[in-house]
């Protein structure tokens, strides 16, 4: 295996922002282990002390799992602090046949995929700092995977989008509401099916909910939900398999991000 210092050598995101204000955000790939460290960290703090998700894997403050040493871990870093602020993990088809799979394949059976396997890289591990949620540092890491994904030559990039059942499934009926609509009126669209389902039959459907953000931000990007949720136990959480064809995003976004 990959030593955790050596998996990002050969890949560099050229991209560094000023944000509004005084902090000053930039981009990067992890390159040390002390880095990765300071990732998982704020994994942790986001996912476990904030959103009381329980991880057999997490120890001394620190969110890992056995994708992570196969994964390129994007960071967001407020130079003013030395923080790291946000971060998103990217794990490439290579790496993925040698960690045994998609961190997705946990969750979904994936075989209406398999054929774009070759083409298809997986991201997730998404948090930010609760102190940098004004939408600046999501759209630095979502410059960065576009870089990767297209020095790569990645069409796909396929994700789990979480949200809370923390409300009774208000928000998740409403996603799935979206998502049932779309998926209805494009049925040649690749769907995948959760391995363990979240009754989204059973979903309230009356209770007033908003689109979750980064949910939200997907669709806008142009990426589809894909498939029926399934049942995060560890975050008390429907997740919602979203699948990003770079041919197919948004015009605006794929100026923004470069990519002509």
């Amino acid at each position: 295996m990959l030593e955790l210092t050596r998996i990002q050598s050969d890949t560099m995101v050229d991209a560094s922002w000023a944000s509004p204000g005084p902090r000053s955000l930039v981009l990067g790939l992890a390159r040390t282990n002390e880095e990765l460290e300071a990732i998982q960290r704020l994994r942790y703090n986001v996912f476990t002390e904030e959103m009381n998700a329980v991880f057999p894997n997490a120890v001394d403050g620190l969110d890992t799992d056995r994708y992570d040493p196969w994964c390129e871990h994007l960071m967001v870093k407020d130079v003013s602090t030395d923080l790291v602020v946000g971060t998103y993990r990217l794990l490439t088809p290579e790496h993925a046949r040698k960690a045994g799979g998609y961190y997705s394949e946990t969750e979904f059976d994936l075989s209406g995929l398999r054929h774009l396997y070759g083409e298809l890289a997986e991201v997730g591990r998404s948090c930010t700092h609760p102190d940098y949620r004004s939408g600046t540092v999501i759209m630095l890491l979502w410059s960065g995977i576009a870089n990767l994904l297209q020095r790569r030559g990645f069409r796909y990039a396929l994700g789990c989008a979480s949200v809370s059942l923390r409300d009774d499934g208000a928000t998740a009926a409403e996603v799935w509401r979206v998502a049932r609509k779309a998926m209805a009126k494009q049925p040649e669209l690749y769907h995948v099916v959760p391995r363990h389902r979240y009754p989204v039959e059973r979903l309230n459907s009356v209770l007033p909910a908003r689109m979750p953000p980064l949910i939200k931000g997907y669709l806008k990007l142009g990426a589809t939900i894909c498939g029926e949720p399934a049942w995060d136990p560890d975050f008390n959480t429907a997740d919602f398999p979203v699948l990003l064809d770079v041919q197919k995003m948004d015009t605006r976004y794929r100026r923004h991000f470069g990519m002509g």
